[in-house]
């Protein structure tokens, strides 16, 4: 296992009893869990330094990290709030700019996003090494800002797609720092749960660019003020993060050992201070390898545990979840439900739902279980949306059946394949390849989501949306059985352990 550890024969190793627990962890245990802590050995060498941030003093912590998470989490709201405002004003934007009937230049203005968040994954890595988690954050209120101006105020296709550009860009860096930052703040008991918020977070983005579309009916140019809205909390992203202590991970790296102090004491309470900065001290002795380049990702050692990561996160794109998020009103419309936009604010209401469930089952059921379980149920609700849509018997029932089948299958998302992969990929990436190794596959999210954003409207009018549902249901079988054959169960084992199962026995 020693190869794909990174951990080499005869390499310095410093071997730590910490008392810790699954990052995975539900809500529950922000109040309290019942879960008896077990002794985990941690290898500095090949570990995060924020893996080495315990509660192991003689006095109680008196900090709490609650209110950063919470700044923090505007950056994961913004996420999904322009991921979720073109559903309901596409329609009443493309009147507007008179492209009602050029589905292309419509899919345009929805992937633009998509185009610039991959710019935005490849760059807010290298960004929050260089100046830092929170300043990082304020400068990617600019364009999250601008961005939304834009798209308010544009008179012309080009504004509105420059304006998109740019809080795709905005967006994308906001899926990189937002959980780095929560996870190198957050005490080890709870990480798990914090970043279960970071997806919650997301999916009330999107419930809240669903909901505020509810006045389109009554008045077609309010899709200006849906777009208008998202400037306010990228205001409040870079105002907040004025006072948010900065990563004491990235301070000590940076050498600035007393403002590191000063943030653990901000976070964590005076009593652990001298405790975590001896385990960041111990971290950065034993470190043994430098940082792997990116064509170590694809070398026999990693190929197979980043192949994972991609696909993970290529099966969950192309299962067709974006799809229904920026497409449900028009499918709504099509089916003859006349609320159309209503039955999308319940789709995105099932989602957050979803998500909550997940975070308590996660320690519980184990990551592998929860995608089966949700690409399974994936399949079954796009078959059914499919057979809604094809079979003539079911005509006078189809729109029901299509608002049951999208919530039906957003339910099944939430619970596996949409908060997984992101808490997944932490847990099976070696630390000496994990920053690259998660851009990685964040940009082939985001590639393939443009794809999807496209094309979409596209290959509807050209087979239908029956036959594009039977597709996606087909996917979500194929996710099924690669997941059985190549994913590991995380639960409960441990990063050699995990690694072991991963690495191609020569």
């Amino acid at each position: 296992m020693s190869s794909c550890c990174g951990l080499r024969s005869g390499s310095p190793i410093m071997e730590t009893e910490l008392t810790s627990s699954s990052r995975g962890r539900g809500f529950g245990s922000i109040f309290g869990s019942t879960v008896k802590p077990r002794p985990t050995r941690f290898q500095t060498s090949d570990e995060d330094v924020e893996d080495l941030l315990p509660n192991k003093s003689p006095g109680r912590p008196s900090g709490t990290v609650f209110p950063y998470v919470g700044v923090a989490c505007l950056g994961a709201f913004l996420f999904g709030y322009h991921l979720g405002v073109v559903n309901g004003a596409l329609e009443y934007l493309a009147k507007d700019l008179r492209i009602a009937q050029n589905t292309v230049l419509q899919g345009w203005i929805v992937s633009t996003l998509l185009a610039g968040a991959t710019v935005g994954s490849f760059t807010g890595g290298a960004l929050a090494d260089k100046f830092g988690r929170t300043r990082t954050f304020q400068l990617d209120a600019i364009p999250l800002a601008i961005g939304g101006f834009l798209c308010a105020t544009a008179q012309s296709v080009q504004t509105m797609i420059v304006g998109r550009s740019l809080a795709g860009i905005g967006i994308g860096i906001a899926s990189a720092i937002v959980p780095l930052y929560i996870s190198e703040i957050s005490p080890t008991e709870i990480r798990g749960a914090l970043g279960s918020v970071n997806q919650l977070f997301i999916c009330i983005g999107i419930l809240a660019a669903l909901v505020a579309g509810l006045p389109l009916e009554g008045n077609p140019t309010w899709w200006r003020t849906m777009f208008g809205i998202a400037i306010v909390p990228s205001i409040l992203l870079a105002l907040g993060m004025a006072i948010c202590p900065e990563s004491p991970r990235w301070l000590y790296q940076q050498g600035k050992i007393s403002e590191a102090e000063k943030a653990i004491k901000t976070l964590y309470g005076k009593e652990i201070v001298a405790s975590v900065m001896q385990d960041l001290t111990a971290a950065s002795q034993g470190s043994s390898e430098p940082e792997a380049g990116w064509s170590e990702l694809f070398s026999s050692r990693y190929q197979k545990v980043v192949s994972i990561g991609a696909s993970l996160f290529l099966l969950q794109q192309f299962a067709g979840i974006n799809a229904v998020v920026y497409y449900s009103t028009s499918v709504f419309r099509s089916a003859g439900i006349s609320s159309d936009v209503a039955a999308s604010a319940l789709v995105g209401a099932s989602n957050v739902f979803g998500t909550v469930i997940a975070s308590s089952l996660m320690d519980r059921k184990g990551r592998k279980s929860l995608l089966i379980t949700s690409f399974s149920g994936m399949a079954a609700s796009m078959l059914l949306l499919s057979v809604s849509f094809s079979w003539k018997v079911l005509a006078p029932y189809s729109g029901s059946l299509a608002v049951l089948g999208t919530v039906l299958y957003v339910l099944s998302f939430s619970l596996g394949a949409g908060p997984v992969p992101a808490l997944l990929l932490p847990e099976i990436f070696a630390s000496r390849i994990r920053a690259k190794a998660i851009s990685l596959s964040l940009g082939t999210h985001w590639i393939s989501n443009f794809v999807i954003g496209l094309y979409f409207l596209s290959v509807v009018n050209k087979i239908g949306i029956s036959s594009v549902y039977l597709g996606f249901s087909t996917v979500c079988l194929l996710a099924v059985l690669y997941i059985a054959a190549n994913v590991v169960e995380t639960k409960g084992r441990s990063l050699e352990e995990i690694e072991r199962a991963l690495t191609p026995t020569t």
